[in-house]
């Protein structure tokens, strides 16, 4: 049987598949932003044609299809989600924009809040109060209820969010709210706060459930479209979602916590990573995703990545628990432009999919970090895509001809140009998710992906000082590819506010015991039989802070009398390494319990490795300017033996991504036909 992996991008759809054999297939498709399923039929067409197969018959022969869309972040960015009107305690209405009385960047004075994604008219108070130790003390208003949800039929709204204060201890009110709304509003989703997030704080609770009902409409007309269309190609087999924590969910489920699938490609990236990292004992990774749109960066230490439950997308706050990824405005279609001072500027504006940079022929007059990569050699018209694709070199030269008419300079050189722009915000992407974290990459090593990475990872690297760079074979495809490399996973979290010396390890178990007592007959639910793992995290504090830092327990054994002690003394550590300090004659305060449970799938497909054979030579040779024009080779990557090495300046080539080594590098070929390249340090 097939599996199936699909991760929609901003340019383009790509797909991989692994048979029963374990022989590893990809194929892109251009992505089809008004509807992205057009283009996952596309591209499971054209990973059929890979396989020698039609789609019917590749669909019939395919056990389960894992699938990682931008459906819920797009709405968010593009701010295209749904008509949500809000129901929540009276008096509290305008919590969501008041937020928390802090800007993002609270050193900008000029910088204006984010715009509420429900106007304040939409934001309607129902007369209750429940207190923050359970305790009601006002009962729920029947008749405020019903006055709020006629108001909301009214004006058409196409969603609902409920967060009552402190329904995360008692959600009596929330549940008899959404009766309600069943009985007034037929058919209307309806997002609970005390079930998308059962935590204190009330803006992260109230922001995460809002963005909860704002995207759900949209991802769920997408994926029933997705699965009807699925059916009718002749695939009867799961469609699971990658969630944005990094697990995947059935469609049901992803539906449900919506607000869990805003970063859903970008998380398959990070679960390659963590499998590239074991496969090449390699456990300290910087992930480096650069594709058409956006590049996504993240940290895996220890074959671990980083999870964090603080998110802001759009100017919203997430506070689901998600991979810790950092997301630029830096991909091949990133605009180039100069300011009115001068000066020029690379993204964040991108060209998409649709009309795509000027080389590609679809109408794109702008100039983007693609036209440039072409006009300095890096990239062969002849063979762009496979030659699927002829790139016009014409375009490319008319759109960055303006960009160097601005700069008074040259052709190559305005292009050139383009290239360290986007390299040096592509580097601050890095500093971002290490360096202003207490890490320093230089003992990391650059894992490369993503279909524009191999052109840009040796600069973005010598900028950091990191001295090795991986890129896999199915570089370009790796998204999709970690999505076969993921499991089931449900997430659960309950706040349980207490001192560490005043908690009761036994009452601690028994609410961790709980969790995942709920985590595995979700599992179930969705028809998983096999293998659990459990994952527990605290969240902790000192007594005096507000914010609070995620404690790993796995490492702590879980019924050693000392529990509660060996808690605190790995919240100090945790701690210090954050913030170079620790106070243990300070009892921490436990906040969040969080549990993650597990349903293995099927272990992660390999690349089989090959023996090494004699060094293959070049196709050929092109001119490319680096600091001047140069001649370099060109390599074929699937052509290359195991064991070869190649020096740069020279260029690595396959059907659907181009590497640079540039002077000084040297790439040494795996067993698997990776490039684990050398970078001269000094």
């Amino acid at each position: 049987m097939i599996r199936i992996g699909i991760d929609v991008g901003g340019t383009f759809t790509d797909v991989v598949g692994v048979d029963a054999s374990g022989r590893l297939y990809h194929a892109k498709a251009p992505s089809t932003p008004q509807d992205q399923s057009l283009g996952v039929l596309d591209g499971l067409s054209r990973l059929a044609e890979a396989m020698d197969l039609d789609r019917a018959t590749l669909l019939a022969r395919t056990e389960r299809i894992v699938h990682g869309t931008t459906v819920a972040t797009n709405a968010l960015l593009e701010r295209k989600g749904a008509r949500v009107g809000l129901l929540t305690t009276e008096g509290h209405r305008d919590v969501l924009e008041m937020r928390e009385g802090l800007k993002d960047d609270r050193y900008d004075l000029r910088q204006p809040p984010p715009e509420p994604l429900v106007p304040r008219r939409l934001r309607l108070g129902v007369r209750e109060r429940i207190r923050a130790d359970g305790r009601v003390e006002v009962p729920l208003d029947p008749a405020s209820l019903e006055a709020a949800i006629a108001r909301l039929r009214e004006e058409k709204v196409e969603s609902v969010a409920v967060c009552y204060l402190h329904a995360w201890r008692d959600a009596r009110h929330e549940r008899a709210t959404r009766t309600a709304l069943e009985r007034l509003l037929p058919g209307i989703p309806v997002s609970l706060s005390s079930e998308v997030l059962p935590q204190i704080k009330e803006f992260e609770r109230l922001s995460t459930t809002v963005v909860n009902a704002y995207v759900q409409p949209a991802l769920a007309r997408y994926l029933g479209r997705l699965e009807e269309r699925l059916r009718a190609a002749g695939y009867a087999g799961p469609v699971l979602v990658m969630t944005s924590h990094g697990g995947v969910a059935t469609i049901e489920e992803i539906v449900r916590l919506a607000a869990g699938a805003v970063l859903s490609g970008p998380a398959g990236g990070i679960a390659a990573a963590r499998q590239v990292a074991r496969v090449l004992a390699a456990p300290d990774l910087v992930p480096f995703d650069m594709g058409g749109t956006s590049t996504d960066i993240a940290l895996v230490r220890g074959g671990r990545a980083s999870v964090a439950a603080d998110r802001r997308l759009a100017g919203q706050r997430i506070a689901l628990s998600s991979l810790d990824i950092v997301s630029i405005g830096a991909g091949g279609g990133s605009i180039a432009r100069v300011d009115e001072g001068g000066i020029l500027q690379v993204g964040p504006e991108s060209a998409g999919a649709d009309p795509g940079p000027a080389c590609y022929g679809r109408g794109g007059v702008q100039a983007t970090v693609t036209d440039a990569d072409l006009l300095l050699g890096y990239l062969d018209a002849e063979r762009f895509a496979g030659g699927r694709m002829r790139l016009d070199r014409d375009a490319a030269e008319r759109a960055v001809g303006r960009i160097a008419r601005a700069l008074h300079a040259d052709l190559a050189t305005a292009a050139a140009g383009i290239q360290r722009v986007i390299d040096t915000k592509m580097a601050e992407g890095v500093r971002l998710v290490s360096v202003r974290r207490g890490v320093d990459p230089r003992g990391f090593a650059l894992l490369a992906f993503g279909g524009a990475a191999g052109l840009h990872v040796s600069a973005v690297a010598r900028q950091l000082g990191m001295s090795r760079i991986v890129v896999p074979r199915l570089a370009s495809v790796l998204s999709a590819y970690g999505m076969l490399a993921s499991d089931l996973r449900v997430e659960l979290a309950r706040s349980h506010v207490a001192e560490a010396h005043a908690l009761d390890s036994s009452e601690l178990r028994a609410l961790f015991a709980e969790l995942e007592r709920e985590g595995r007959a979700r599992l179930s639910a969705a028809g998983f039989d096999g293998p659990v793992r459990v994952h527990r995290v605290a969240d902790m504090r000192y007594g005096e802070q507000i914010f609070e830092v995620a404690v790993d327990l796995d490492p702590i054994p879980w019924e050693t009398p000392d529990l509660l002690e060996r808690i605190a003394a790995a919240f100090h550590r945790r701690h210090e390494e954050l913030y170079t300090y620790a106070l243990p004659d300070r009892a921490p305060v436990l906040v969040n319990v969080r549990v993650a449970v597990v349903g293995e799938l099927a272990d992660p497909p390999e690349e089989p490795a090959r023996p090494a054979g004699a060094p293959v030579p070049p196709r050929g040779r092109r001119s490319i300017f680096l600091d001047g024009w140069c001649e370099a080779p060109v390599f074929d990557l699937e052509a290359l033996a195991p064991g070869q090495t190649i020096d740069g300046p020279a260029l690595v080539e396959s059907a659907t991504t181009t590497v640079l080594l540039r002077p000084g590098d040297r790439a040494r070929v795996t067993a698997e036909g990776w490039l684990d390249i050398v970078l001269p340090t000094g």
